[in-house]
């Protein structure tokens, strides 16, 4: 299996997207009753905007596109440090609600307006219910790949500085939206950040500890 996602990068995250796909699916058919409704006084603060869909919106094409970035400008194991953890995460984070469904109940009962940002918004609400939120996949994410984006070694010049900023920029904004648009509480944001800042640096140890293992089997032999 190994052998098979090195040589078929593509393939192997095409797969992957499927099985997603098809769970969260399944979850949000049989997941419709939570037993676990998130809330915390710090989501009563927050404001709702109807603007914050744009970096939300965007994370659609961040995510892919540093996957796909890092596949063909970085070194081969650049792209697998993110790759492996980033789909490991998303699937923890599924089976978590399988076993505790979850949701939240902070939507406002009308966005008014009838302009794009607004559209996009009962849009958004429309295709996506608010069950199975904890942990935030689009926080989760988004760190994980901002991360990625931060120690790209072909990103290090000064030019490579703008893109490391843009990240950032984009990433932090796309953890705020989740709140702002009211799809996530406090509390799913950061168990997402939480997770990625987990997996990130366990991923990091087993590279690390790659290269003796390989001394060690060379050693043996």
């Amino acid at each position: 299996m190994r052998n098979w996602r090195e040589r078929h990068p593509i393939q192997f995250m095409a797969l992957f997207l499927l099985v997603y796909l098809l769970f969260f699916g399944f979850l949000e058919t049989v997941n419709q009753t939570p037993r676990l409704w998130l809330h915390c006084g710090l989501d009563d603060v927050i404001p709702f905007c109807k603007y914050a869909i744009v970096p939300y919106v965007l994370w659609f094409l961040y995510v892919p596109g540093v996957l796909l970035f890092l596949l063909w400008r970085a070194p081969r194991q650049e792209f697998w440090r993110l790759c492996l953890p980033l789909f490991a995460g998303m699937m923890l984070a599924l089976s978590f609600c399988l076993v505790v469904p979850n949701g939240v109940a902070l939507r406002p009962r009308y966005v008014l307006g009838s302009d794009v940002f607004a559209q996009m918004v009962r849009l958004l609400w429309r295709a996506d219910t608010s069950t199975n939120v904890c942990p935030s996949i689009h926080v989760f994410n988004s760190v994980m790949v901002d991360l990625a984006v931060q120690r790209c070694s072909c990103l290090a010049s000064r030019r490579g500085q703008w893109v490391r900023w843009g990240s950032r920029l984009l990433c932090v904004s796309i953890v705020l939206s989740t709140m702002l648009l009211k799809q996530h509480s406090v509390i799913d944001a950061v168990c997402g950040l939480v997770l990625a800042m987990t997996l990130d640096a366990a991923a990091g140890l087993m590279q690390r500890e790659e290269p003796r293992r390989s001394r060690r089997a060379l050693l043996r032999l």
